[in-house]
């Protein structure tokens, strides 16, 4: 059987990393050095067979990378979940996706699952699920092998500039897609350490930031919107990248934070699905929704206009095999993966406009809820703005909009404003004014689930 990817790249690591820190504290106090962490890979216990499943709900463990080589080297699959999937929802999941073993804590033995039937791989079996919200309520993941987890890990080091001299903070959830490719993979396959930290509260990854020295900083936009609200925010003279992902970082919040600590926020998309898509390595481009041109490694094509919004094709070695339990080949497969989102691709990079499951049906007139927002997004006073279809007995659906704004902001004024620069059906039919978005662990915002909090 030829050599795992994954375990090829990291033997060349610790090799060369050994005694060095792999893994350090808030307090930059070393957890575990590359030796160590190799140790504890090999005195972990997986009592589950090859091919079987074991879900893995740690948080941000410092265990975990010495957990996925142990998996690896048994060819048991790993299914990484959250700590904020609540048991009801945990239980869903497992039964979809048929795992045989669930680890809560590294110092816990396996909870060994009612035995499912064996899975037929098709000779391709995967070492790692991600699971992916898709567009139906049911649960599922895409299917990945080590090397095309190693591609996403090199085309990330490679497009970003991450090297062993760096360190990465790690806050962002290491479960999630964006944290495993820009902290796991790195860390085994470059050499790239981890300050390992699980306090988000903004001031205490500001504090953080300093303490440990660390260079780069994996974020989210919400992040970001907070460290610009923070009084006499601590100076950091070692970060030198500021990464944002999972979901769309505003010019406002880009614009804000240079001012006020000198640094550009670069713009990284991804999915599930390929990992990396595209990286904003210059930062220069004030567009909403620019994200840049393609990571190295990968291509985009597209049958529509460059001038429209158009669905895309993303093709590279880090494209995941397909769905599971059930594949969508039409979606994913075949090193190909649709995105949901539409683009447009110019010679700049990619700049994002929607998506297609975010189209508001207004009295059959379609509405992208991007234009709007980017509307609301030029009054004066107005942070964040997240426009939405509800259901409307008259139009099918009718536009509505949240806002994040200062305080005196009215909403006569901003519905006035938008009649001025949208077309009628554009403009929103009630605008909500709240203190803060609601997000996810991941920092993304559902329209779905605002659409229900707000029905009329």
């Amino acid at each position: 059987m030829p050599e795992d990817a994954l375990l090829a790249a990291w033997s060349a690591t610790l090799a060369q990393h050994a005694e060095k820190a792999a893994i350090v504290d808030p307090q930059r106090r070393i957890l575990l050095r590359f030796r160590e962490l190799e140790e504890l890979s090999r005195e972990c216990p997986i009592e589950l067979e090859a091919g079987e499943i074991l879900a893995v709900q740690i948080g941000n463990h410092a265990h975990w990378p010495s957990l996925l080589l142990a998996c690896l080297r048994r060819r048991v699959v790993v299914l990484p979940l959250e700590r904020t999937v609540s048991a009801r929802e945990r239980a869903v999941v497992l039964r979809a996706c048929q795992a045989a073993g669930l680890l809560t804590a590294p110092d816990v033995p396996i909870k060994r699952l009612a035995s499912p039937n064996a899975i037929d791989w098709g000779g391709r079996p995967p070492v790692l699920l991600k699971l992916t919200s898709g567009t139906t309520a049911a649960p599922r993941a895409v299917r990945f092998r080590s090397p095309q987890l190693r591609a996403d890990a090199e085309q990330i080091c490679d497009t970003m500039g991450l090297s062993d001299r760096d360190l990465n903070f790690g806050v962002i959830p290491l479960s999630h897609s964006y944290g495993f490719s820009n902290l796991i993979t790195p860390l085994l396959v470059r050499g790239v350490p981890i300050a390992l930290s699980s306090d988000r509260m903004p001031r205490a990854v500001l504090d953080d930031l300093r303490r440990t020295e660390a260079t780069v900083f994996p974020g989210m936009p919400l992040f970001y919107q907070a460290f610009c609200e923070i009084p006499d925010p601590p100076v950091l003279p070692n970060l030198r990248l500021c990464i944002s992902a999972g979901a769309p970082l505003t010019r406002p919040v880009a614009r804000s934070f240079r001012k006020r600590f000198g640094l550009a926020i670069h713009s990284f998309y991804g999915a599930s699905e390929c990992g990396g898509i595209c990286y904003d390595r210059e930062a220069l481009d004030d567009r909403e929704g620019f994200v840049g041109p393609p990571m190295n490694g990968v291509t985009i094509s597209s049958n529509g206009s460059p001038g429209g919004g158009t669905q895309m094709a993303v093709r590279s070695a880090a494209v995941g095999d397909d769905y599971f339990p059930e594949p969508e080949p039409r979606k994913l497969g075949g090193g190909v993966f649709h995105p949901d989102d539409l683009a447009e691709i110019g010679e700049a990079g990619v700049r994002l406009v929607g998506r297609l499951s975010d189209v508001i049906n207004v009295a059959g007139k379609k509405v992208n809820p991007a234009e709007v927002e980017a509307h609301l997004l030029a009054y004066a006073g107005v942070r964040q703005a997240i426009v939405f279809g509800r259901a409307s007995h008259l139009r099918n659906e009718e536009v509505t909009a949240c806002v994040v704004a200062a305080s005196g902001t009215d909403e006569a004024a901003l519905l006035q404003f938008c009649r001025e620069r949208l077309s009628g059906w554009q403009v929103p039919k009630r605008i909500y004014f709240v203190p803060q978005m609601p997000t996810n662990e991941r920092g993304k915002i559902s329209r779905r689930e605002l659409a229900a909090h707000f029905a009329p």
